[in-house]
C-alpha cells in the first residue's frame, strides 16, 4: 500500500482537478440517485398501497418534508389528469436526472483525463532524471534492455492499469457510500444483513489478487530479459552474422519468449477472473437479499412497504456495479503493483556519488592534480593499489599498461565516475569529494576510444554541452579537429543528420568529431582514453594532429596503447597491476630498460 500512496502522490500538483472530479462525481451520484427514489412514492400511489397526499404540506429542508411534497405533487397530477399521467411526468423527470448525472459524470472524467496523462508525463520525467542522475557503477549492474523495459512497458503497465483505475477509484467509492447510506435509511436491519455478505466477497476477490501480483512481477521482469536479448542482437548483429549465430540467437530469443507468453497467459486468466466471480458474487448477494427482504415484507414484519422494497432492491443494484468495477479495479492495480516494485528498483536507488552540505565552487584549474595514496577496488580485488601521481597545470601526462592494470579506473576516478575508496584525490589543493560534482566535471574534457555520439546533426553533437554555441563557434571547433573538410562535403553540411551512434560515419570521422566537441567546450583538463587505438594509419594521422591542437596548452591525460602516440608526453606512468611501476619521460624510462622500454621494442618490431 506504501508503494501504491508514493505513486498516487504524483497526483499531488493536479489536486484542483481531482478536487473538481470529486464534486462532479458527487453530483453524478446524487442525480442517480434521485431518479431511483421517485419510484417509492409512485409505485405506492399506483398500486393503491399508499394513499393519495391531497393536503399541502408543510415546506421544510428535510428528506421526509420533500418526500411529503413530491408526494403530494404526484398525487395532485393523478386527481387532475390521470394515472397515466403522472407517470409519464415521473419518466421525464428520471431522464431529466439521467441526463444530468451523465453530464456530471463526463465532466468528472474530463477533468480526470488531467490527471491520468500528466501523472504517468511525471512518472516518466522522474525515470529519466534518476537514470541521467545514477553513477555509471549502477549501469555495470543492471541490463540496459531490463531498464528499457521500466521505462516503456512498466509504465504503460502503471498507465493502463492505475490511472486508468483512478475513475473507479475517484467514482465508486461515492457511490457506494451514499447508496449505502441511503439504504442505511431505508432498513438498518436489511442493510446489516448485506454488510455481513459484503466481505466474504471481497475477502475472495482479494486473495486472487495478491497472487495476481506476483506473477504478474515475475512477467514484466521476463520482459525486462527480452529487451535485453533484442539490444544485444542490434548491437551486436554484424558479430551475430560473422559467426553464423542466427539460429543460435532466434532460438534464444523464442526460448525466452515462450515463457513469457506462458506467463501472461496465466496472468490474463486471472486477471480476467475478476469480472465473472464478482458478477457471480453480485448474483448471490443480490438473491439472498431478496430471499431475507422478501420474506420480511411478506410476514410484514420488516420496515418496508412493499414499493419501498422494490426501490429498495433496485438501489442495491446500482451498488453491484461499482462494486464489480472496485473489485476490477483492484484486479488492475494489483497487476499494476508488480510495475510500481519495478520502476521503485530505479527511483530509489541510491546515489553513493554526494555532496557535502556546502561544496566548493571552481570554475578554473590553477595549480595541480594530485593523487595521493589512492586505492580502489569494484568487488573483492584492488584495481589500484597506493597510487601517487601529480599532474602539473599546462603538463601531459601518459597512463601506459596491459589491459586490466587500472589505466581506465584511474581515469574514471577523476571526475568521480566513481569514488576512491582509500586515499584521495586533490584539484589545487581540494579534495574532490568537497568540490561541487557540475563544477568539477566542467573542468574537464573527455575523448573515448568509442566515440559517444548521439542521433542528431553534426552541428548538434559538436555543440553538446555548450549553451548557445554559434555556427561560428562550431566550424572554428571543427577545423581544429579536421572535421571541416568532410563535413561540408555531407548533404546538409553542418545540419546533416549522422545516424545512430554516428553509423553514417566512419570510425575517424567519429573520432574527429568528438575531438570537435571536446574543442568547442574548452576544457583545461583534457581527459583522452585511447583516442587513436582503433584507427587505420591515415585516420591516426588527422586524428593524432587533431589531438595535438587540443592539447595544446591544457592539462592532459592520456592513455595510450601505440607508444608512438605518447613520446612527446611530459611524464609518463607505466601500469601494472594497479600500481605504478615506472615513472619518468620516454628517454628516461628508454634508458631504464625495464617494462616500458620492452613495450616500446615490442611495437617498433
Amino acid at each position: 500500500m506504501k508503494k501504491l500512496i508514493k505513486v498516487l502522490a504524483y497526483v499531488k500538483p493536479y489536486w484542483p482537478q481531482a478536487i473538481v472530479s470529486v464534486i462532479f462525481n458527487i453530483l453524478s451520484t446524487f442525480f442517480g440517485l434521485f431518479s431511483l427514489m421517485m419510484a417509492i412514492p409512485f409505485l405506492g400511489i399506483l398500486f393503491g398501497t399508499e394513499p393519495i397526499v391531497d393536503k399541502l404540506p408543510d415546506v421544510t429542508l428535510t428528506i421526509k418534508s420533500i418526500s411529503e411534497y413530491f408526494n403530494y405533487y404526484v398525487s395532485h397530477l393523478i386527481i387532475t389528469h390521470s394515472k397515466a399521467y403522472g407517470l409519464g411526468f415521473i419518466s421525464v423527470l428520471v431522464v431529466g436526472f439521467s441526463l444530468l448525472k451523465n453530464v456530471f459524470r463526463y465532466t468528472s472524467l474530463y477533468f480526470l483525463a488531467t490527471i491520468r496523462t500528466g501523472v504517468i508525463k511525471d512518472i516518466r520525467n522522474a525515470l529519466f532524471s534518476k537514470l541521467v542522475e545514477l553513477p555509471v557503477s549502477y549501469y555495470s549492474d543492471e541490463r540496459k534492455g531490463d531498464i528499457l523495459s521500466k521505462m516503456t512497458s512498466d509504465v504503460a503497465e502503471i498507465e493502463v492499469s492505475v490511472m486508468r483505475s483512478l475513475e473507479m477509484l475517484f467514482r465508486d467509492p461515492i457511490a457506494i457510500v451514499v447508496y449505502l447510506s441511503t439504504l442505511f435509511v431505508m432498513s438498518f436491519n436489511l442493510t446489516l444483513f448485506v454488510l455481513i455478505l459484503l466481505p466474504i466477497t471481497g475477502g475472495l476477490i482479494g486473495w486472487i489478487g495478491k497472487s495476481l501480483r506476483q506473477s504478474s512481477f515475475r512477467g514484466q521482469r521476463r520482459l525486462g530479459i527480452l529487451m535485453s536479448i533484442v539490444d544485444e542482437t542490434l548491437s551486436g548483429i554484424r558479430i551475430i552474422k560473422a559467426f553464423n549465430a542466427e539460429d543460435k540467437m532466434d532460438k534464444r530469443f523464442k526460448s525466452v519468449n515462450q515463457h513469457f507468453t506462458n506467463l501472461m497467459t496465466k496472468i490474463w486468466r486471472r486477471r480476467d477472473m475478476a469480472n465473472p466471480m464478482s458478477e457471480f458474487l453480485g448474483s448471490v448477494v443480490m438473491v439472498s437479499l431478496m430471499l431475507y427482504g422478501g420474506a420480511l415484507v411478506l410476514k410484514g414484519d420488516g420496515d418496508l412497504s412493499p414499493q419501498a422494497f422494490m426501490t429498495y432492491l433496485i438501489i442495491f443494484s446500482q451498488i453491484i456495479s461499482p462494486a464489480k468495477s472496485f473489485s476490477t479495479a483492484y484486479y488492475n492495480i494489483q497487476k499494476g503493483m508488480a510495475s510500481i516494485d519495478r520502476i521503485n528498483e530505479i527511483l530509489d536507488a541510491i546515489n553513493p556519488i554526494t555532496e557535502i552540505e556546502n561544496p566548493i565552487r571552481v570554475s578554473e584549474f590553477k595549480n595541480k592534480i594530485e593523487y595521493k595514496n589512492v586505492s580502489f577496488k569494484y568487488a573483492d580485488d584492488y584495481v589500484l593499489k597506493n597510487i601517487n601521481l601529480t599532474v602539473e597545470k599546462g603538463k601531459s601526462v601518459a597512463l601506459v599498461g596491459q589491459s586490466g592494470s587500472g589505466k581506465s579506473t584511474l581515469v574514471d576516478l577523476l571526475p568521480r565516475f566513481w569514488d576512491v575508496m582509500e586515499g584521495d584525490i586533490l584539484i589545487d589543493g581540494n579534495p574532490i569529494k568537497d568540490i561541487k560534482v557540475y563544477d568539477l566535471r566542467g573542468l574537464m574534457g573527455n575523448v573515448n576510444q568509442e566515440p559517444i555520439l548521439f542521433n542528431d546533426t553534426f552541428f548538434n553533437n559538436i555543440a553538446f554541452g555548450v549553451e548557445n554555441a554559434t555556427e561560428e563557434d562550431v566550424i572554428d571547433a571543427a577545423k581544429v579537429a579536421n572535421a571541416h573538410d568532410f563535413i561540408v562535403e555531407s548533404k546538409n553540411a553542418y545540419y546533416t543528420n549522422i545516424g545512430d551512434r554516428g553509423n553514417k560515419l566512419s570510425g575517424g570521422q567519429r573520432q574527429r568529431i568528438s575531438i570537435a566537441r571536446a574543442v568547442l567546450n574548452n576544457p583545461p583538463i583534457l581527459i583522452l582514453d585511447e583516442a587513436t587505438s582503433a584507427l587505420d594509419t591515415e585516420s591516426e594521422r588527422l586524428v593524432q594532429d587533431a589531438l595535438f591542437k587540443l592539447m595544446k596548452n591544457r592539462t592532459s591525460i592520456v592513455i595510450a596503447h601505440r607508444l608512438s602516440t605518447i613520446v612527446a608526453a611530459d611524464e609518463i606512468c607505466v601500469l601494472h597491476k594497479g600500481e605504478i611501476i615506472e615513472q619518468g619521460t620516454h628517454s628516461e624510462l628508454i634508458k631504464l630498460d625495464g617494462t616500458y622500454s620492452k613495450l616500446h621494442k615490442m611495437q617498433t618490431f
